[in-house]
């Protein structure tokens, strides 16, 4: 080998070395940025004059694992969505109260059929009257507050709608920009490593607004996929989405005459097809969970009403001092947001007495409540039959004896009658508002189950991505050990080649 070629090929190694320290120098630097992955900077042997070998450094590359990050991107959008769904359900199991204090739907409602038996044994002792009348209105304002707790949870969810929307496109277009850089940059020198890590950084943030798979290009391309194939358009100068604020009540809803705008996509409403991500589990409370407790609430609400009615007493009404009748469908009927408005009746506020007495006459009837009579003003200050009708039939499972109460509704719920309730009616009114409390706060306790597997099952696969991707700063100060002896070796090749050189020139002096 000449000299010429030997120098070429000490120039060549100190130049690769160069390179492999300042990418081993930036990996330690940027150790702990969320995103960065661990770069190599792998050489080709060339060859250097007549017979010489040197190498070529080529451009940074990263080593990542591409159905990792994928599925790691699907974890995030598990785990993102899930802490939504435990966050509006949390202020609703606040307001159902605790059953452990004797303070839930159930235990109201029976501490209100309590209230009725103590007020037997004496029916004509005012302070066991207002007793009663202290215990419905308890149950009702718990109503009250449960249907306000629901309402707000599914304005919080279209509120955040709204925002994740805005948050996606801001997020689209600059995973737009950074696609349209990193196709320019491998064009220039072919590769773009470091643009890839902030690319991979906005597709993770994008994927716990919406489960997105990341399809790659050799020419550093990219194409957005989402879960149920929707083709997400990446333009940096204009948004992808597009929906607007809205104002949401019990009978709002999202489809056909409906009030709640939609999610659209190049001119097409694709609300309903968008899954995974805060976005889909917003749209998922906003439309079919939160409406479906708001339908259970006011069914407890008018079938309590309703039961008390059917037996001649007008113990509960709406404002305008109306009862809904719970046995029509649920759909545009006056049930719709009830027990938001449901309280006592003012008549028998201003007159306990009409708790023993009886509000009204009942016809009778061979399918439902039998024929009832009032108490007649300055009739008999022990009358039970009303007290007796309320303990047998209003709080048990028939409307009269051997005529069942017609059953609960549990399906056609929703503003639209399309929602169903994950489970049967039980007969009675205590079975049935106890079971609304169990079922809202068993949701929310899934919900907490969820947070709990989905982030396990994320930070997992974090740990399995650091260890394959990301930079250990110990194997890279080794590393850069190696190449400060490599960068010695040719810088001393180079000066016994220039020693060499001098002595020649010196000879031929």
């Amino acid at each position: 080998m000449g000299l010429d070629a030997a120098l070429a090929t000490a120039r060549s190694g100190l130049l690769h070395t160069q390179r492999a320290l300042a990418a081993s120098a930036n990996d330690v630097a940027n150790a702990q940025t969320p995103g960065h992955t661990n770069k190599t900077v792998a050489t080709r042997a060339v060859v250097v004059g007549q017979d010489g070998i040197g190498v070529r450094s080529l451009a940074p590359s990263r080593d990542v694992d591409e159905a990792l990050v994928t599925e790691l991107d699907s974890r995030r959008a598990a785990a993102a969505g899930a802490e939504v769904r435990l966050r509006l359900l949390q202020g609703i199991e606040t307001a159902h109260g605790n059953p452990e204090n004797g303070d839930g739907l159930g235990d109201l409602t029976a501490a209100l059929r309590t209230g009725f038996e103590d007020l037997r044994a004496d029916p004509a002792e005012a302070g066991r009257q207002t007793s009663v009348v202290m215990d419905a209105t308890a149950l009702a304002t718990r109503l009250n507050e449960i249907s306000r707790a629901v309402g707000d949870a599914r304005q919080q969810a279209q509120d955040g709608v709204v925002a994740e929307v805005a948050r996606i496109n801001d997020t689209l277009r600059q995973i737009a920009d950074l696609t349209l850089r990193i196709r320019d940059e491998i064009a220039l020198t072919g590769s773009a490593a470091a643009l890839e890590d902030r690319r991979d950084a906005a597709i993770a943030t994008l994927s716990e607004s919406i489960e997105v798979r990341a399809l790659r290009r050799e020419d550093g391309g990219l194409v957005l996929v989402g879960r149920n194939g929707v083709v997400l358009p990446l333009d940096p100068k204009a948004d992808a989405f597009t929906t607007v604020d809205a104002m949401i009540g019990p009978s709002a809803l999202h489809g056909a005459g409906g009030t709640i705008p939609g999610i659209m996509l190049g001119g097409q409403d694709v609300t309903r097809v968008l899954a995974g991500g805060r976005l889909a589990e917003y749209v998922a409370l906003r439309d079919q969970v939160l409406p479906r407790y708001q339908s259970e609430l006011d069914l407890a609400a008018a079938t309590i009403a309703a039961r008390f009615e059917g037996q001649g007493l007008r113990l509960f009404t709406d404002a305008s001092g109306a009862v809904p009748d719970p046995a029509v469908p649920y759909a545009g009927s006056a049930m719709v947001g009830f027990a938001g408005t449901i309280r006592v009746n003012a008549a028998v506020e201003l007159n306990p007495a009409l708790l023993r007495d009886g509000t009204h006459a009942v016809a009778g009837d061979p399918a439902g409540p039998s024929a009832f009579t009032p108490n007649p003003p300055g009739g008999p200050a022990s009358f039970t039959t009303m007290l007796d009708r309320v303990l047998d039939f209003t709080f048990g499972a028939q409307a009269q004896s051997n005529i069942a109460w017609s059953p609960i509704a549990t399906g056609g719920l929703g503003p639209d009658g399309t929602i169903s309730s994950p489970f049967g009616a039980p007969p009675t009114l205590e079975g049935y508002t106890a079971l609304l409390t169990a079922a809202h706060t068993a949701d929310r306790n899934a919900a907490a189950g969820a947070v709990s597997g989905a982030e396990a099952m994320k930070q997992g696969l974090e740990a399995r991505f650091a260890q394959r991707s990301g930079v250990d700063v110990d194997s890279e100060m080794a590393a850069m050990v190696t190449l400060q002896n490599a960068y010695a070796a040719n810088a001393r090749v180079m000066s016994a080649v220039q020693a060499m050189w001098d002595a020649l020139l010196g000879a031929v002096r």
